[in-house]
């Protein structure tokens, strides 16, 4: 039986980085080529990049996608290559999967669903297309067809499912299979979000088993555009005798530009099957016909399929998926800005102590995975040391050139996180420093005075005082971080943003949150999982039993006060709770108090009315802070990100009829 050698490959892009696109896929074809693959499927809108945003309405942009395309089409000889980019058809822009057969443009399969939900805004740029419809567009001097198409390529039928076309109810693979397609493909750009892997590859088996065709998934890698972070999770699955057989997988979270899944999928024999009616009969989907002759493609350095079906990558833990994905975020990150490092401002507490971490987990992995093409990827050099066996200490050589973390004091802090802050920073290689700033803030306090005519007191003014001491944290690491052309991370969380419980232009005073999207509850759970097991890579984290053993607490009043953030608040899993009651479920303050009453009954009844009406009033009075948080990464199926998520009016009612209802 011929078979053919199939390409499922991820792409780590960037948007409108034109020249390292397309060098990224065309080594993409290379590595494809020489591992024996005559169909390669490429990731939803590699060429441009997918988070493009409002680019995508700019007429250069398509422009410059279509140059590309053309670019790489004189690459694809003997191939055949599926290619995404946007595309402008009668003055209206589409999400397209090129088709580019033996070195020339065949076809453009435009997207007929748009992802609209979460963090997806594409109705904003594209225009669905209409099932059926037929049109051709002039392009490099040729007729091409574009729109809902089959592809007949010597024998074997190929149609698209591009992303959100899988997902839908009617997903278009319903009508491409009774156009008697034999394998789907589907260029995707699928962002990771916990527990979003299992049911990705649910939805693609499903079409599989239901539709009785063989499936090439690709894409995309890695932090693309800034927020959202791909895995990279592409495959190869077979269908066979009604079921779905994974034929190969790309290793998820990669540090590298690409990942190749490889595999054979069996050709039709023969062409059997009836013609498809024309559009004007069924409405259906258009054919396009090219000639290849197949039986000059068996490359036999693909590997082979053995048959039977194997286990598929497994859903990892909340708590690995955590760490692999935010370091890689990080990694690629610093490389796209174009920074030589990261300061941290390290307090000792749990979430510095968990970015810190992150930061060192990017190294170790990437460490491992690439060996010097890591410190390439950065722009590093480190000519004396010798990456034959990558080792803790290199790490920590490594991790020393790129972080600077700084413990900055006042009469508040105490000597439990200033240790804690040093023994973490030694133990991972940071460069890290101590600085008292107390004196700063007498001398903010005195100009105060002097202004007010009267002395401040933490009776009459707790919260000013509070604040101040995490201001004048900020010019000393921004300064460092300028001296170092690093990158300031924030160390804000998103339980804190959900209340405000953070100083503006103090702890959020950065140019990345990196833990912006994962709640404290996680934080702390996560942080517990490193220091007792850590990622196979690492190992345990012994040093963050320093950190796990406090009660977090921001250290800005008098220690006589015994100040800790969940008495500030509430204890942080009913904060957690209330949080994603409201913003991903939806519910109203009445069904989220009842929610809570249900979940927590070992708190009294009137103590949870308190906490509800209390995140009710601190949620909608700190929606400007939410405006002005450093960019962070999506991780969860929801997040409190204005731009990419919760839209919320920065003034509002306050929910005080609802709150007044409460009892």
């Amino acid at each position: 039986m011929l078979s053919l050698g199939v390409a499922a490959i991820s792409l780590n892009q960037t948007p409108l980085d034109w020249e390292g696109n397309r060098l990224n896929i065309a080594e993409a074809l290379q590595a494809a080529r020489a591992a024996g693959a005559s169909l390669v499927v490429l990731p939803e809108l590699c060429l441009s990049g997918y988070g493009c945003e409002d680019a995508f309405l700019w007429p250069a942009t398509r422009e410059t996608a279509l140059e590309l395309l053309q670019e790489i089409e004189g690459q694809t000889k003997g191939l055949i290559v599926s290619v995404g980019l946007p595309l402008e058809v009668d003055g209206r822009v589409y999400n397209g999967a090129a088709l580019v057969v033996d070195g020339r443009l065949q076809g453009v399969a435009l997207k007929q669903n748009l992802a609209d939900e979460g963090i997806h805004y594409e109705p904003r740029w594209f225009t669905p297309w209409r099932a059926g419809q037929k049109k051709e567009l002039l392009i490099d001097g040729r007729k091409i067809p574009v729109g809902d198409l089959v592809f007949d390529i010597g024998g074997l039928r190929l149609g698209f499912e591009i992303c959100e076309d899988a997902w839908v109810h009617e997903r278009t693979g319903i009508s491409l299979a009774r156009s008697r397609v034999d394998i789907l493909l589907g260029p995707s750009a699928s962002h990771f979000s916990f527990r979003k892997f299992s049911q990705r590859r649910r939805v693609v088996e499903q079409g599989v088993i239901e539709l009785g065709v063989h499936y090439v998934y690709s894409n995309l890698l890695g932090n693309e555009a800034g927020r959202a972070i791909y895995d990279g999770d592409a495959f190869v699955l077979e269908s066979r005798g009604g079921k779905a057989v994974v034929l190969a997988e790309t290793t998820r979270f990669s540090f590298a530009s690409r990942s190749v899944a490889l595999a054979r999928l069996p050709l039709p024999q023969g062409n059997t099957r009836p013609c498809l009616p024309s559009q004007e009969e069924s409405g259906g989907p258009q054919l396009v016909s090219v000639s290849f002759d197949f039986s000059k493609e068996e490359r036999p350095t693909v590997h082979e399929n053995k048959g039977a079906p194997r286990a598929s990558l497994q859903e990892l833990s909340t708590e690995e998926a955590l760490a692999r994905s935010l370091s890689l975020g990080l990694f690629d990150y610093l490389r796209k800005s174009h920074s030589r490092g990261f300061v941290v401002s390290l307090s000792g507490g749990a979430d510095s102590a968990a970015v810190v971490t992150l930061v060192y987990l990017m190294v170790s992995l990437g460490l491992k995975e690439l060996s010097q093409g890591f410190l390439e990827r950065l722009g590093l050099e480190l000519p004396e040391m010798s990456l034959a066996k990558n080792g803790p200490e290199q790490v920590k050589t490594i991790v020393h050139q790129l972080l600077v973390t700084v413990y900055q004091k006042t009469v508040n802090s105490s000597q439990t996180t200033c240790a804690a802050a040093a023994e973490l920073a030694g133990a991972l290689g940071a460069e890290h420093h101590v600085i008292d700033v107390n004196f700063l803030v007498d001398h903010y306090r005195q100009l105060s005075e002097s202004m007010l005519g009267r002395e401040l007191s933490w009776e009459r003014d707790d919260l000013a005082l509070q604040n101040i001491q995490a201001r004048v944290r900020a010019p000393s690491v921004w300064m460092m971080a300028n001296l170092k052309g690093a990158l300031l991370l924030t160390t804000s969380n998103r339980s804190e943003a959900a209340v405000g419980y953070a100083t503006m232009d103090g702890d959020t005073a950065g140019g990345l949150c990196p833990l912006g999207g994962v709640g404290k509850t996680l934080i702390r759970k996560w942080l517990v999982f490193m220091q007792e097991q850590g990622l196979p890579e690492t190992g345990p984290l012994l040093v963050l039993a320093a950190v796990n053993s406090q009660q977090p607490t921001a250290e800005l009043r008098p220690v006589a006060r015994t100040q800790t953030d969940e008495e500030d608040l509430m204890p942080y899993e009913i904060l957690d709770r209330i949080e994603r009651a409201v913003v991903f479920e939806r519910l109203s303050p009445k069904l989220v108090l009842k929610k809570v009453r249900d979940e927590f009954t070992q708190y009294e009844s009137e103590q949870l009315l308190h906490w509800v009406k209390r995140f009710y009033r601190l949620f909608s009075t700190n929606q400007w802070k939410r405006e002005r948080y450093a960019p962070s990464f999506h991780v969860d199926d929801t997040n409190l990100d204005p731009k990419t998520w919760l839209r919320f009016p920065i003034l509002s009612g306050g929910f005080q009829r609802e709150l007044s209802q409460l009892s």
